[in-house]
């Protein structure tokens, strides 16, 4: 399944990037692209990044699924 339609990122593209470094939206959207076109994937990214234990950044992901 996609995690982001805009750029074709699939859920375990998503997971590879995220156990491979990226700890925020922001290092998920510089990998990979994913959250940088329509944004209606950044709520899935970060929920994502939570399930996989990820806490680093936690407070830039909460303001950029707030905008």
């Amino acid at each position: 399944m996609y995690a982001c339609i805009c750029h074709a990122v699939t859920d375990r593209e998503l997971d590879s990037v995220i156990t491979t470094g990226a700890t925020s939206q922001q290092e998920v959207a510089r990998a990979c692209g994913a959250g940088t076109g329509c944004g209606s994937c950044v709520d899935r990214i970060c929920d994502r990044l939570s399930e996989l234990g990820i806490t680093r950044g936690s407070a830039a992901m909460s303001s950029m699924a707030a905008s």
